[in-house]
């Protein structure tokens, strides 16, 4: 989500959060509901020189510098990893150090980088009325880069706004928790995100963008009902494959997924790292024990789910039996596996417990 245009359901929440007082903030919810579109709206915000009750204006000098990723009163206390990725600038040294392959860019946020930000927050401000410090997935600090920040968040010195976005809010330190104000983040109705994602769909191919350069036809709505089940109704989560230009060939490769994996086919999972293969298997495992407990499916539709005459304990057994080993395997699926022999043995594995259940 660009900050510029936030989802309605942003917002909604950012001109609520504005109307509040508070130096810390605690945006808090699952993966793919925008708390970090919502964090850096509100830091914008802080930061404009022309703000208005809805948020930033857009269009001064300090909006400008926050959109180029160069604003002096903005921390973004982040995993090094994650701001390559997003494309905001790490310190000299660090930057060097990746550069000469020192060392892999962090995945978690490192305690000298959370010093940086204690020392930012007692610099003299370079423009406006105040400074901002965001962090982002702020449960990717452990327990002494929490406790480094701990102080400053509780007593900053000056006119500092923290501003803290999780998807594993249960991950923080609970003296974390205590010092900030926590928002809890507002999931949009399946209108709502069917509504947004065409608009967004749209937009790409007005701007020429890869929805448009690399598909001859915008996704159409059975395809966005199914690529946003897929994401388990998060449209931030969704918003990937729309703007991939591959909706349609994604959405249809999801639907045939559950029967493929009853055969063991392993094609269905060979675009999918595998981290990805055992989450679309977790939510397939999920969906087919709802159905066969009477509840209705999640993330698939029932049409696509595999048949069975299976009833009972016995179903159930299997089931449970896989959830645990796919759970298992999920804590190790970072490690530097051979990735086509782990497909291999999802699918097979994924066959063996869809024909006991």
């Amino acid at each position: 989500m660009n900050q510029r245009t936030l989802a309605p359901w942003l917002q909604t929440q950012l001109t609520s959060l504005l109307s509040q007082r508070g130096h810390a903030w605690l945006l808090s919810g699952p993966s793919g509901l925008g708390q970090f579109d919502l964090a850096l709206a509100l830091a914008r915000a802080h930061l404009c020189e022309k703000a208005t009750p809805q948020g930033a204006c857009g269009v001064c000098a300090s909006c400008h510098a926050v959109d180029v990723h160069t604003h002096a009163d903005l921390c973004m206390l982040m995993p090094e990893a994650l701001s390559l990725e997003l494309g905001w600038p790490l310190d000299e040294k660090t930057q060097s150090d990746l550069d000469s392959k020192k060392r892999k860019p962090s995945k978690e946020i490192k305690v000298d980088a959370a010093r940086e930000a204690v020392s930012f927050t007692q610099y003299t401000r370079s423009r406006g009325a105040t400074k901002v410090v965001l962090v982002f997935p702020s449960e990717r600090m452990n327990g002494i880069t929490a406790n480094t920040l701990l102080k400053t968040l509780e007593e900053p010195p000056g006119a500092v706004q923290f501003i803290l976005a999780t998807e594993a809010a249960h991950q923080l330190l609970p003296t974390i928790r205590s010092r900030c104000q926590t928002h809890t983040m507002l999931w949009p109705d399946t209108a709502q995100g069917l509504a947004w994602l065409a608009e967004i769909s749209l937009a790409q191919r007005g701007d020429d963008g890869p929805a448009n350069k690399k598909a001859g036809k915008l996704p159409t709505q059975d395809d966005l009902q199914t690529l946003l089940a897929a994401a388990g109704g998060r449209p931030a989560d969704a918003l990937a494959w729309v703007l991939s230009g591959q909706a349609e060939q994604i959405a249809q490769g999801w639907q045939a997924l559950p029967k493929a994996m009853a055969k063991g086919d392993v094609s269905a999972l060979s675009d999918l790292l595998p981290s990805q293969a055992v989450d679309a298997l977790q939510k397939l495992c999920h969906d087919v024990w709802a159905v066969r407990s009477g509840s209705e499916p999640r993330f698939f539709r029932r049409q696509d789910l595999p048949p069975s005459d299976k009833t009972g304990l016995t179903s159930h057994y299997a089931l449970s039996a896989w959830a645990r080993e796919l759970s298992t395997t999920a804590r190790t699926v970072e490690h530097p596996y051979n990735a086509g022999l782990m497909l291999e043995y999802l699918a097979s594995r994924a066959k063996l417990a869809l024909a006991a259940s």
